[in-house]
C-alpha cells in the first residue's frame, strides 16, 4: 500500500496514479478475501448461499415505532401472496416479525436482555432501513448506527470502538448488518412501493447506482480499451464520499454480476453483501478487544416490501463472540427456516 505523508505535495497526474493504484490494492485484498473464504469449514462462517413471547412496555410505544406499525395494517395484498413471492425469489428469507422473535428466543440463552445489551445496525440510511432497525429498538432499547449507503459499516474502526465503549459493564452487543433490497407487489426486485408516493421507486437507490457504474465499466461504450468506461482515478468529493467507496468496493463483483444476465437485481445484494462481509470481518477482528462479555453478529440482506406488508429478512450469519473476542458459536440454525 501507498502511505502518503501529510507533507507529501504531489502533481495531479501523480495523485491521480497514487490513488488508482490505492484502489486497485483495496480491489485486489477484497477479491482475495472473498475467493479464500471458507463455507463451512468454522462454525461462525456458514455457507451463505421456539419463539418467544415478546412484550413491550409503554414507555417503548413511541410516535416513530407507531408510524412503522401502521405500515403494515390495512393491507391490499394477500400477506401469503408477499410471503410466496419474497421467498420464491429469495429462499431462506423470513418476516422480520420471525426473525425478531427468532432472534431474541436465541440470544435469551445467551444472557441477553434488555437492560444488559448494546444494539448497533450497520443498514442503509434509506428510512425503508429503519423498520427492521425500530423492531430491535422496541427489544433493546436506542441503537448505535455503524452504517451508510447501502448499509456499508462506514463509521468503521472509530466508530466500532466507540461503540463497544458503551456496552453495559459486563454487558453485551447485538450488531445486525447488511444491504436492502426492494421487491413489487408484481415482482419486480429493485424496485419498490413507498408510502404517499404514485412513482414505484429504485431500491436501493445506492446499490443500482453503484451496479450501473459498474456496468458501465465492463458493458459501456466509453473509452479505455475494453469497451466500457475507464475507471475514474480522481478523489471522489467528499460531499459523495460513501457513494464513491460504494461504486469502488464493487469493482470486484464484476464479472458474477454479469454473469447473473436478468438476474442482476437479485444477486447486487449478496454481492454487496460479501464485499460488506471483508470490513465487518476486519473491524471487528480489529475491535474485538472492546467486546465485554459478548457479541452477536447477524448479517444477511433486508428485504423490503410494498407499505401495506411486512419486510423480510435473508439471514446469512449469526454468530457468538466470547469476551475475549474469539467467534465460538453459529446460531444461523436457530433463526432459518
Amino acid at each position: 500500500m501507498i502511505l502518503l505523508s501529510k507533507a507529501t505535495v504531489l502533481s495531479p497526474n501523480s495523485r491521480a496514479a497514487a490513488v488508482l493504484q490505492l484502489r486497485r490494492h483495496l480491489c485486489r485484498n477484497i477479491s482475495a478475501a472473498v475467493a479464500s473464504s471458507p463455507t463451512s469449514s468454522s462454525p461462525c462462517l456458514p455457507n451463505t448461499a421456539a419463539s418467544s413471547n415478546l412484550t413491550s412496555s409503554n414507555n417503548n410505544h413511541t410516535a416513530s415505532q407507531q408510524q412503522h406499525q401502521r405500515r403494515r395494517l390495512s393491507s391490499t395484498t394477500p400477506s401469503s401472496d408477499i410471503d410466496s413471492l419474497v421467498k420464491s425469489n429469495f429462499p431462506g428469507a423470513i418476516s422480520n416479525t420471525d426473525l425478531v422473535q427468532k432472534v431474541v428466543s436465541t440470544l435469551k440463552t445467551k444472557g441477553f436482555t434488555s437492560s444488559n445489551t448494546l444494539l448497533a445496525t450497520s443498514f442503509c440510511a434509506d428510512e425503508l432501513a429503519r423498520v427492521l432497525e425500530d423492531d430491535f429498538v422496541k427489544i433493546y432499547g436506542n441503537n448505535f448506527n455503524l452504517g451508510g449507503l447501502s448499509g456499508f459499516p462506514f463509521a468503521g474502526n472509530t466508530g466500532f470502538g466507540a461503540m463497544a465503549a458503551h456496552i453495559p459493564d459486563d454487558g453485551l452487543c447485538l450488531v445486525i448488518h447488511g444491504p436492502h433490497v426492494g421487491i413489487c407487489k408484481d415482482g419486480t426486485i429493485g424496485k419498490v412501493e413507498r408510502r404517499g408516493m404514485a412513482l414505484v421507486d429504485n431500491c436501493c437507490g445506492s446499490a443500482i447506482a453503484a451496479s450501473n457504474y459498474l456496468k458501465g465499466i465492463t458493458h459501456g461504450g466509453g473509452g479505455g480499451g475494453g469497451g466500457g468506461l475507464e475507471i475514474n482515478p480522481r478523489l471522489r468529493p467528499f460531499s459523495d464520499f460513501q457513494q464513491g467507496a460504494v461504486q469502488e468496493l464493487i469493482l470486484p463483483f464484476g464479472k458474477r454480476l454479469s454473469e447473473a444476465g436478468e438476474d442482476r437485481m437479485k444477486e447486487l445484494p449478496y454481492a454487496l453483501y460479501d464485499s460488506q462481509e471483508v470490513m465487518v470481518k476486519d473491524i471487528v477482528n480489529s475491535g474485538k478487544g472492546g467486546i465485554k462479555r459478548g457479541l452477536a453478529l447477524l448479517g444477511g440482506i433486508q428485504i423490503n416490501t410494498s407499505p401495506e406488508t411486512d419486510d423480510y429478512f435473508h439471514p446469512l450469519r449469526f454468530d457468538y463472540y466470547d469476551g475475549t473476542g474469539e467467534c465460538v458459536d453459529s446460531m444461523l440454525d436457530s433463526i432459518s427456516q
